[in-house]
């Protein structure tokens, strides 16, 4: 299988929202619309997409965070591959390419986060280099 990555677009929204659905992160054209629109227009952040077949199999976002109490770091705000493609390697190419991003934004550190319940993730992210560091609660506040 030979894939191509490029950086997302704005017309690829409906692409990316299809393949959100599938880990559960439902959401409206519109509002994806939006929030992709904000993203890319923010270069402290990266979204890059794996076509294979002029088709949108996997996407990935990372972005660039500051803190406080530690020095900064890449993120990985999502990573999404087709279930239809899954075990190819498109994943860790995906990574790949976020890592090659953080290393021009001069990040020494990429941190991904997984919802404890999603344990083959677990094992992926174990296998191409990560290391488990904590776990954590998280808490939101409708606004």
């Amino acid at each position: 299988m030979e894939f191509f990555l490029r950086q997302a677009e704005l017309n690829d929204v409906e692409f990316i929202s299809k393949l959100s659905n599938q880990l559960g992160y439902e959401s409206t054209i519109e509002k994806m619309h939006s929030r992709l629109s904000e993203i890319l227009k923010n270069t402290d952040n990266s979204i890059f997409v794996c076509i294979y077949n002029e088709n949108i199999v996997g996407w990935i976002h990372g972005f660039y965070s500051l803190r406080v109490e530690s020095d900064s770091f890449v993120e990985i705000g999502g990573l999404v591959v087709d279930e239809n493609y899954r075990r190819n390697g498109i994943g860790k190419i995906l990574v790949e390419k976020v890592i090659e991003w953080a290393n021009s934004k001069n990040s020494t550190k990429i941190r991904v986060r997984c919802n404890t319940v999603r344990k083959e993730t677990h094992i992926f992210y174990s296998k191409i280099g990560f290391n488990e560091t904590k776990e954590q609660k998280i808490f939101d506040m409708k606004l």
